[in-house]
């Protein structure tokens, strides 16, 4: 039972890295990557506090998710600024946020 739940969350992180690797154009898409990712650490935060009955796990597995929460919403914020400023999202068009 223990294997499945690893191997799902092993699963769900390498789906995360092959998005982050392969898809490179969109920036959407990198932050739902990256949102996977992290949660695929969480899945194993929780299955290792559950197995070895410590709730240290699922203490880091919601100071992730807090932090996934203001990531994901800080990082859209940008994106809708930069969109309404340039019509455009395009990873190739970034180098100009260079301040």
């Amino acid at each position: 039972m223990l294997e499945g739940f690893l191997l799902t969350g092993t699963v769900v992180f390498l789906i995360g890295l092959w998005g982050i690797f392969v898809t490179r154009r969109n920036i959407i898409i990198l932050l739902m990557s990256l949102e996977l990712m992290l949660l695929g650490i969480n899945i194993n935060f929780i299955i290792f506090s559950v197995y070895l009955d410590d709730i240290m796990g699922q203490y880091f597995a919601l100071f992730i998710l807090t932090i996934a929460a203001a990531e994901a919403s800080i990082g859209l914020a940008i994106l809708i600024v930069y969109y309404r400023i340039k019509g455009m999202i395009s990873i190739n068009f970034i180098n100009s946020l260079k301040g």
